[in-house]
């Protein structure tokens, strides 16, 4: 007996195209949708709000909790809230939200692409690192060899104490011939140093020194510095103001240094995006955003969210930076090598 088999078809009588991609079907859907333009304004509008911080973030007043350094300082983490966004606008079918999200996007990587690129470089003459080895650091001998290892010419330590300091100088004693320590702040050379002193950065105790380093390409001005740390307190918000002091003062003699090659290695307790530090900032360049690749995130060490230590330069060309790997410390040591100008010191 033989049987009829019915072949299913669409509505003009042809058999649907299977084949048809995932995204133009989609897309088919939407455009009979006629609340797509309704739906997820919220979701608009919590977008937008980002896209506005972003773009208005030296406008928010420091006056109530220092709300704008806080915010400038993690301020590339927005980024993260928007592929959640964009995943909830596709859920929502909505082309308000959709196109929100989108714009939002862009701000982000207008603001912070560039640093997802690498930059790094090859050659330079002087190399140079910094770490905040912590006052409660359990091996303050194997962070020593560990930052030794990275085969920097010129290494500044933060966070010394007393005790410690002996510690530090025998274990980079056979890599470094020179070194000087100020207060709470250290800095080990292979090559000479001289015209070594503190630095007055407001405190009424020394975290900051400056010294004169002969490399073989010329001389460079060395500032190490380890500015106030900042809290967030529920009742006084972003509590910040020694550091912002502190950080005028260094800017300051950043300024009257005479020689023109300066590098400026130590823990800032702030961001580049951090407007309080503008003294600093405004003259100098970060080796990470000029020759890195990536954030170069340095603290807390355990889950990396800022990069509060830095290496800054003026009158020297930024070849490579990079973050070191963990060692005792809270912080990751970061490194940078540069180009010196024998005619310029």
């Amino acid at each position: 007996m033989a049987q009829a088999y019915m072949t299913e078809t669409g509505s003009d009588g042809k058999e649907p195209d299977r084949r048809q991609p995932r995204l133009r079907r989609l897309l088919d859907r939407w455009r009979g949708d006629r609340g797509i333009w309704r739906r997820g304004l919220i979701l608009a509008a919590l977008a937008l709000l980002l896209a506005l911080v972003m773009l208005t973030h030296a406008q928010i007043p420091n006056r109530v909790g220092n709300l704008g350094s806080l915010t400038e300082t993690f301020l590339p983490w927005i980024g993260v809230f928007i592929p959640v966004l964009l995943v909830l606008a596709f859920v929502r079918r909505s082309a308000v939200a959709l196109i929100a999200v989108l714009l939002t996007g862009a701000v982000w990587l207008n603001l912070f692409g560039g640093l997802l690129t690498d930059k790094t470089g090859t050659g330079g003459d002087l190399t140079v690192a910094t770490h905040n080895v912590n006052a409660d650091n359990p091996d303050p001998s194997g962070t020593a060899v560990d930052v030794a290892a990275s085969g920097a010419d010129v290494v500044a330590l933060e966070e010394l104490t007393a005790s410690a300091v002996p510690v530090y100088e025998r274990a980079l004693a056979s890599t470094y011939k020179y070194h000087s320590v100020q207060g709470t702040v250290g800095l080990w050379s292979k090559y000479p140093l001289s015209a070594t002193k503190p630095v007055d950065i407001k405190l009424g105790w020394t975290r900051a020194m400056r010294a004169t380093v002969s490399a073989p390409d010329g001389r460079v001005a060395v500032y190490v510095a380890h500015l106030p740390s900042v809290r967030v307190k529920m009742k006084a918000g972003f509590t910040a103001r020694q550091r912002d002091k502190s950080a005028d003062a260094l800017g300051e003699a950043i300024v009257d240094e005479p020689i023109g090659q300066v590098v400026l290695l130590g823990d800032l307790n702030g961001t580049m995006n951090d407007r309080a530090l503008n003294a600093v900032t405004a003259q100098m360049r970060s080796t990470q955003g000029a020759a890195g690749s990536g954030f170069g995130f340095s603290w807390p060490a355990s889950f990396p969210m800022a990069r509060i230590d830095q290496i800054m330069v003026k009158g020297v060309e930024p070849v490579a930076s990079w973050t070191l790997p963990a060692t005792g410390s809270d912080h990751l040591p970061i490194a940078a090598r540069v180009r010196l100008d024998a005619t310029a010191s």
